[in-house]
């Protein structure tokens, strides 16, 4: 008889934008049914070349990149902190301990690709994220992150509507 799935450690990604409350419940849900714990994950998207393109036309090469990794850190800072505040809301707010949330990262690079590689990392046996769903020509599609880990990854993914 094939056994069923035991989620000890569960990857909750978020862009943290106005629609991931339900995805995080769906998270903590699953946690608190499996006693599991949660890793949640912010990844902070890099430049893109336009931008960097911009950047280099107006300042040397070293005060860009200096710029550049002194920004990205406030950045990256400042998202763990609305992380830990959006975390600690919603546990306060379902009257729930924080046992479950057992780290919290915010990297930068390509989300999907961040996301799989910290789900290989920390071994989770489960991903959860919003479908970010968008309409175009009246029919809903599944944002661009979700539809990568889901197609790369070989850890299950729960995509979770967030609308």
């Amino acid at each position: 008889m094939p056994t069923l799935p035991d989620y000890k450690t569960i990857l909750y990604a978020t862009d943290l934008g106005e629609h991931t409350k339900p995805v995080f419940r769906s998270a903590l849900s699953l946690a608190i049914k499996y006693d599991a714990t949660i890793i949640m994950l912010h990844v902070v998207e890099p430049m893109s070349s336009a931008m960097q393109a911009v950047v280099d036309t107006y300042l040397t090469e070293i005060d860009a990149k200096k710029i550049y990794r002194d920004n990205l850190q406030a950045v990256l800072d400042t998202m763990k902190q609305r992380l830990k505040d959006f975390c600690r809301a919603e546990l306060n707010s379902h009257e729930l301990k924080s046992s479950h949330v057992d780290e919290m990262f915010v990297v930068s690079g390509r989300p999907s690709e961040e996301i799989i590689k910290i789900a290989e990392k920390h071994q989770a046996d489960l991903i959860v994220l919003g479908k970010s769903s968008r309409s175009v020509l009246g029919s809903d599609v599944s944002g661009s992150t979700s539809r990568r880990v889901s197609r790369y990854s070989t850890t299950p993914v729960l995509v979770v509507p967030n609308q």
